[in-house]
């Protein structure tokens, strides 16, 4: 009788190895779970038969050519493919450390934000549960000053962090520690709603990919219904100026950039149209003031906070027509004294109403029973 139990315990014990640890086939996920309608820079795939998942990003920072990376979220006891030289995160990720403000945003929006254990910078964050569990949520430092140590104190189980002009500087020594970690590439993207829709990306990660397909479809249902409405309308497109001076130069969004996106399909007519590249050039002050005194509406001005400020800051503007008609907007309706601005966290989120202020700035008779969220008018 005990031989029999021998085998039998065996065998089960045999059979319970084999389950726990079933490493998966590379090649079977090929599967595509969700393909972004707007989004460039991700994809999440899968395998026959597998809980887990592949999130696999492109390109995820400027100048970047043909970079693919990968990231196996392992689930129901699977392992990583044999030869994956991606990251890997066991089961879906409970600690969280954003090294960007907006990816605190994102999760927000499908209400896992209390994963966030550490941020980069918490004073700019506007979030209110940052701000109101600064006990809880640590500030974890900047690029190279970036405190490891803490990292490490938090356990998190991945680290979302973004490159410039190539990885990030903090890249290696989060591989040295093993320490998970993810590019998210939201702000690579030009489209608006593709810089949303990255949200599904990060809810993939904590396992909410369905939540994160319902919060985001509605975005582009608001953002496309107000496009159609302003498309309706008839007559000339107010002509619209951005920004402020950096320094001696001028800086200029291309002509496909998300900002002149938003311009267009708020029904504005962006005045700087010299620049098909895909990055932002400066111009000089005087090529600036011929395009002020060309605008209708000028929006994102920095460094001032009312008109009269505009007029001593910039005097040779102030004659401008835009700002004799008090037609200057400045998107700082959600800011903190510690600098964060609201626009770059939940506005990046929400482009349906980044887009809804701006069509309150261009048309104000079409949105008179609405509010601005993000932008105000300079008194």
């Amino acid at each position: 009788m005990n031989r029999i139990l021998y085998y039998i315990l065996l065998s089960l014990a045999l059979f319970l190895s084999s389950c726990a640890g079933r490493e998966a086939d590379l090649d079977n996920f090929n599967v595509e779970i969700y393909t972004p309608e707007y989004a460039q820079g991700f994809s999440i795939l899968g395998a026959e038969g597998a809980q887990s998942t592949v999130l696999r990003i492109t390109n995820p920072w400027q100048g970047a050519d043909n970079v693919t990376f990968d990231v196996f979220i392992a689930r129901d006891g699977e392992k990583a493919p044999k030869g994956f030289n991606g990251q890997v995160i066991n089961g879906d990720a409970e600690k969280i450390v954003c090294m960007s403000s907006t990816y605190v945003a994102m999760l927000e929006s499908i209400s896992e934000v209390e994963r966030v254990v550490g941020v980069s910078g918490v004073n700019f964050v506007t979030n209110q549960y940052v701000v109101q569990n600064r006990d809880k949520v640590k500030d974890v430092g900047y690029d190279a000053n970036v405190n490891f140590e803490m990292i490490v104190a938090l356990q998190a189980d991945v680290v979302l962090l973004y490159g410039v002009n190539g990885a990030s500087v903090i890249e290696g020594k989060l591989r040295e520690l093993g320490i998970p970690y993810i590019y998210v590439g939201e702000y690579m993207e030009e489209d608006p709603l593709g810089k949303s829709e990255w949200l599904v990306a990060i809810a993939e990660l904590v396992g909410k990919r369905d939540t994160g397909v319902k919060v985001f479809n509605q975005i582009p249902e608001r953002y496309l219904s107000l496009m159609e409405r302003v498309s309706q309308i008839e007559g000339d497109k107010p002509g619209v100026m951005i920004n402020t001076p950096y320094g001696d130069n001028w800086f200029m969004a291309f002509t496909s950039s998300y900002m002149a996106r938003l311009i267009r399909d708020a029904g504005g007519d962006y005045v700087y149209k010299n620049n098909d590249s895909n990055r932002s050039l400066p111009i000089d002050m005087e090529e600036a003031a011929v395009l002020v005194s060309q605008a209708d509406v000028w929006i994102n001005v920095e460094g001032v906070g009312t008109l009269e400020d505009l007029r001593r800051k910039f005097p040779k503007f102030a004659d401008a027509s835009c700002v004799k008609n008090g037609q200057v907007y400045k998107s700082d309706l959600r800011y903190i004294p510690g600098g964060g601005n609201d626009f770059w966290e939940s506005g990046v989120i929400y482009p349906d109403k980044v887009l809804s202020d701006m069509v309150k700035i261009f048309y104000p008779g079409l949105m008179e029973d609405v509010e601005f969220t993000y932008y105000r008018k300079l008194e």
